[in-house]
């Protein structure tokens, strides 16, 4: 039977109570469904979901599941993006515990504020809200850090962000634990930071940040990229950054769940603020693909940011997006992540309650925000109009002039046809709002059409540098299952994400295999970004990265498993 269910906790549920106390130790549905339950995807029953405070307890409370033999999944925002933060529709051979990190979010600045070192469960908003007076940023600044992302859980899965300078979050410094083949539990400090020998004086330390600058070891060069740009630069037949690559696995970088990280640290950058914002509008992919060469292949720096979006994507998040949109732009991150999180606190409410069902509090806030006049900047709208494929390009306010007269020669050329406007400061700001709104309004769009839907189809894919085909032209016995189609992304690193919602009546597992087959036939890799979760086939150097890091496959044995069965659930 399941935590849930027992009328006296089990001997492990009680160690936990021992460790944490009662409030912190969740094992009824109703208490575990936020973190049981993703967003998108995932969900199950578990033993119980524990809530440490200090990293001395979460190492308490991981010692007694390996001593109970349970199965663990780390946890710190639950986006359920692919699956990996909780339970998945599969048959498990023991009990889950998820350990939830929230709670323990210090982060401690060093080396001049050059290097951060966050601890488990915090976050790229917090990160960022504690760089900014310094004159710095983190490697993310816009994307899921809006919606709680933890610095822990970017690194584990090599998160990309929407920079093409900064690359996939990665670092080689980390502290975390791990289970040898003996079974036997054991943490590596391999943080770069002396903090002694025994594991608990180690986390107490670390927690409280006690240590002397001198025990520190050097940061790296100081710089506003890192060497990813070298590689989006190469115009060859293979991706930019997707999750097996190799270059990119190593320890707590795209572990994916397989260990237990108490904490990482991570360069900082210094933060950018003159920047401008051209807004390029074209109907030809291949003109976009066009100017994407012309300025990799330009002895010019790389641009900030160069995202995409195709018009049906400005359709849908202008209609299913504008709660997100509002509330960041008149919010902030801080008021979205709070609107986030009460929305599936009611949604989780409301489907315990009959005739309602479990996306109401979807439907109130659509209705809500409809009533909101236009968001959008008239020129933005414009070009909607003119325009089927949109470009955000960003550059630092020294290559204002330089890009402008860039642009301008290049849509002075006969065969194109294409135009920009720069964006003033609200402009800019609306843009990219918009462009981040895109990432949620198919889930809006699917949350308010789930009967005439059988479900989401999502993708993140990483293209060959030179495929010159980028925009997707499905089949029409695939485009014929689907509702919609939705296609964004950061265009220069041809990283995609896709969004599709299946009609009624279609098998999504049967169609999803049929999509990705499509897709690695042109040698792009799924997934580039959101990493494997339960939705994608894990190649076999990936396996054998995930074996070495859990041997004993204590941690989230249902990331990185290859039965058909259990990666398209």
């Amino acid at each position: 039977m399941l935590g849930n269910q027992r009328t006296k906790p089990s001997p492990a549920v009680s160690a936990f109570i021992d460790i944490m106390g009662p409030r912190h130790v969740l094992t009824s549905a109703r208490a575990t469904a936020p973190y049981a339950k993703g967003n998108r995807f995932g969900g199950g029953s578990v033993l119980a979901v524990l809530r440490p405070g200090s990293l001395v307890d979460m190492w308490r409370a991981l010692q007694v599941c390996v001593d109970n033999d349970l199965i663990v999944i780390p946890q710190s925002a639950n986006t359920g993006l692919t699956g990996g933060s909780g339970p998945g529709a599969q048959d498990y051979d023991r009990e889950i515990v998820i350990i939830s990190t929230l709670r323990i979010n210090q982060i401690h600045l060093i080396n001049d504020a050059r290097e951060a070192v966050c601890l488990a469960g915090s976050t790229l908003y917090e990160l960022d809200e504690k760089l900014a007076p310094l004159g710095r940023e983190p490697h993310s600044v816009i994307g899921s850090s809006s919606i709680g992302a933890s610095v822990v859980g970017g690194i584990a899965n090599n998160s990309g962000g929407s920079q093409i300078r900064k690359g996939p979050a990665f670092t080689k410094h980390a502290i975390f634990a791990r289970v040898t083949e003996e079974g036997r539990l054991e943490l590596v400090n391999h943080l770069g930071v002396k903090l002694g020998d025994d594991p608990a004086h180690i986390l107490d330390k670390l927690q409280r940040g006690d240590w002397d600058p001198a025990d520190v070891t050097p940061p790296p060069e100081d710089t506003m990229e890192t060497e990813y740009g070298e590689q989006v630069r190469r115009i060859v037949d293979s991706p930019a950054r997707f999750n097996a690559n190799p270059d990119y696995l190593y320890e707590a970088s795209g572990s994916a769940g397989k260990l237990m990280v108490f904490a990482v640290r991570t360069r900082t950058f210094p933060k950018i603020t003159d920047a401008t914002t051209f807004y390029v509008g074209t109907n030809s992919p291949a003109e976009l693909e066009a100017l994407r060469r012309a300025i990799l292949t330009s002895d010019m720096p790389l641009p900030i940011s160069g995202e995409y979006m195709g018009r049906p994507s400005f359709d849908l998040a202008e209609k299913y997006g504008k709660d997100t949109f509002v509330s960041i732009k008149h919010a902030g991150s801080r008021e979205q992540i709070r609107l986030f999180a009460l929305k599936n606190w009611a949604n989780g409410v409301f489907a315990k309650l009959p005739f309602f069902g479990e996306t109401v509090a979807d439907t109130i806030a659509q209705n809500a925000f409809n009533l909101l006049p236009q968001q959008l900047p008239k020129r933005m709208l414009e070009y909607r109009d003119r325009f089927e494929h949109h470009l955000l390009l960003v550059v630092s306010g020294e290559e204002k002039a330089r890009m402008g007269a860039f642009l301008d020669d290049f849509f002075a050329e006969a065969a194109h046809h294409g135009a920009y406007f720069v964006c003033d400061a609200d402009e800019a700001q609306s843009a990219m709002l918009h462009r981040f709104g895109a990432a949620s309004a198919a889930t809006r769009y699917f949350n308010l059409n789930r009967e005439d839907s059988s479900d989401m189809i999502t993708f993140d894919v990483a293209l060959r540098r030179d495929d010159e085909d980028w925009l997707e032209v499905l089949p029409d016995e695939i485009a014929d299952q689907l509702h919609i189609s939705s296609y964004y992304g950061h265009f220069f690193c041809h990283v995609f994400h896709q969004d599709h919602v299946a009609k009624k009546g279609v098998d999504p597992v049967a169609l999803k295999k049929q999509m990705t087959a499509l897709l690695e036939e042109r040698g792009a890799a799924v997934p580039a970004e959101h990493n494997f979760g339960r939705l994608y086939q894990v190649p076999s150097k990936m396996e054998a990265h995930f074996k070495e890091l859990d041997p004993c496959n204590v941690f989230n044995p249902g990331v990185g498993e290859t039965s058909p069965k259990k990666n398209w659930a």
